[in-house]
């Protein structure tokens, strides 16, 4: 089949389907009503084949979303057969299991038919404001905490939306006029990617998509395979540790690479716990996945035929993957951490294709929720974000999300949102890890409480007592801190109270430094001095700078 497409037309064509996912989440993000999808980039819109196989994501998508999507669409077809489907059905799930490992994050798929035959689907996910339950913490002891747990289900049949669904969501969340407005918000997404195909298979005289999916998922599997090919055979293992909450926990990763397949096995992972750092196995596949392809592959367009070589497992009850019903409404704190994993596994195969780790890697997430002075309900992310691990050829980058790429909202925005006023954002010196090449650099965030009466603020977090590991002789960039008024605890992983007038300092993670620091360039240690990214005591204890 791939042979009725030429190298150009096939371009062509590929990038078409890119751009449909790519208008989608426009769509999305111009009809959203909260920060976290308009400002914060917390989304997804792909374009599926008919059997729910990945053809096209929008190119800013969170690559979680990338990985967990078709994974999702063909579980709800076990479960909604497609040869019930009809046109103006929506489907919606949030199930942790099924979808994208926590409550949070809604899925919607869209079916598209074209000539009376279903084609294709639009798959959208979106992380909503709010989901009942406790707010976005790691401190929940089981699933069923963690707020409205929605099953496969039609949101819209024929066109029309199902009223006792929307009635049960908007009677468990704190911000129904935000939660609803985002979700019509992936369903207007939804919308214009079916439009769009149908024009797509009209212009090209098409029945369906079936000839070019099988060709540009070939063509995506035969680079992934050919990348491989090209990385030396062996086992490579590494073992990290996060902080955890009560006590350290433990990720082993061991990779092996033979001929065109490369396996992933998880064994020797610590237990599944009882709070919600557990991260399902979707989760683990999707941030698997992502590292791999950046380091295998990094430039073809991502589709299923990329992920096909790889092979991920984890043992049942482990961290990376949790027997039903397991807290996991803050397992992005363990899965961010598998690009670490990863990298760190391959760094003796790959030195050149790796990073070091990323204090961003993962970022602290502070929620804030409580009344405005008018009474209305709130509900605030900062979606702040640490520095990247130092690469194989210059510094890391500063303040920026790995491996997610969800952003800050800004600063304008967030006050005129939430009773908060920021007195400071800037970078933190010293933070970067130092090496021959230089981890990006965190940064420091000082609020202060302006509301009338307490809110309420859920930190979660890690790299508090593990930072950002360097390789290859780089040293380990700072660790998250917080500081709370004068000093006084508070809780890096659950919620706690903000009175009027308090003060929180955030300061996260620098990204670890690639190579030993006595190598670093002159020059760019004076630079770093110059321009206040490293101090004099750092300059000179550690760069030797005489």
């Amino acid at each position: 089949m791939a042979d009725r497409f030429d190298p150009i037309t096939l371009e062509i064509l590929w990038s078409r389907l890119i751009a449909i996912a790519d208008e989608a989440a426009a769509t999305l993000v111009r009809t959203s009503f909260s920060t976290i999808l308009r400002e914060s980039n917390d989304y997804a819109c792909g374009i599926l084949d008919a059997h729910g196989y990945s053809l096209a994501d929008n190119t800013q998508s969170i690559p979680s979303f990338v990985g967990t999507l078709p994974r999702t669409c063909r579980w709800i077809l076990e479960r909604i057969p497609p040869a019930g489907l009809e046109p103006g059905d929506v489907l919606i799930t949030n199930d942790p299991w099924l979808a994208t490992g926590h409550l949070p994050d809604v899925t919607m798929f869209t079916p598209i038919f074209h000539g009376g035959r279903l084609v294709a689907f639009a798959g959208m996910i979106g992380h909503m404001p709010d989901i009942g339950g406790t707010l976005w913490s790691a401190d929940a002891q089981e699933m069923f905490e963690e707020g409205l747990r929605i099953p496969p289900c039609r949101l819209m049949r024929r066109g029309e939306v199902n009223p006792d669904v929307y009635r049960f969501i908007e009677a468990n969340v704190r911000v129904p006029g935000q939660v609803w407005g985002d979700l019509q918000a992936l369903m207007a997404a939804g919308e214009t990617a079916a439009r769009r195909i149908h024009e797509f298979l009209q212009d090209q005289g098409m029945h369906d998509l079936s000839a070019l999916a099988q060709a540009i998922q070939g063509r995506a599997e035969a680079s992934m395979r050919q990348a491989i090919r090209e990385a030396k055979d062996g086992v490579y293992a590494y073992t990290l540790e996060s902080d955890g909450y009560d006590a350290p926990l433990k990720i082993c990763a061991t990779i092996t690479i033979r001929g065109d397949e490369v396996t992933v096995d998880y064994a020797g992972t610590s237990p599944q716990i009882n709070r919600g750092l557990n991260c399902v196995m979707n989760y683990t596949y999707a941030y698997t996945c992502y590292p791999l392809k950046c380091a295998l592959d990094p430039l073809t367009p991502k589709n299923e035929g990329s992920f096909r070589p790889f092979t991920i497992t984890a043992p049942e009850g482990s961290l990376l993957n949790p027997r039903f019903p397991a807290p996991v409404n803050a397992r992005q704190i363990t899965g961010h951490l598998l690009g670490c994993a990863v990298f760190g596994a391959l760094a003796p195969a790959l030195p050149q294709r790796v990073i070091a780790d990323s204090g961003s890697a993962p970022t602290c997430r502070a929620l804030f929720s409580g009344r405005l002075p008018s009474g209305q309900k709130f509900s605030f992310i900062l979606f702040a974000n640490g520095g990247m691990g130092a690469r194989p050829d210059r510094d890391g980058l500063s303040t920026t999300p790995f491996p997610t790429n969800s952003t800050c909202a800004s600063i304008e925005v967030m006050e005129n949102l939430a009773p908060l006023i920021v007195w400071k954002k800037e970078l933190l010196a010293d933070s970067g890890g130092p090496g021959l090449w230089r981890g990006g650099l965190g940064q420091e965030i000082l609020l202060e409480v302006m509301a009338t009466e307490p809110l309420a603020v859920s930190l979660i977090s890690d790299r508090r007592h593990h930072p950002a590991l360097g390789l290859f002789g780089g040293l380990p960039g700072g660790p998250v801190h917080f500081v709370l008024n004068d000093g006084q605890f508070i809780h890096p992983k659950a919620r706690s109270a903000l009175k009027p007038g308090d003060r929180l300092t955030i300061r996260y993670a620098g990204g670890g430094g690639y190579g030993p620091p006595d190598r670093r360039d002159r020059d760019r240690v004076l630079a770093d001095l110059r321009h206040g990214y490293i101090t004099e005591r750092a300059a000179r204890e550690i760069y030797k700078l005489s």
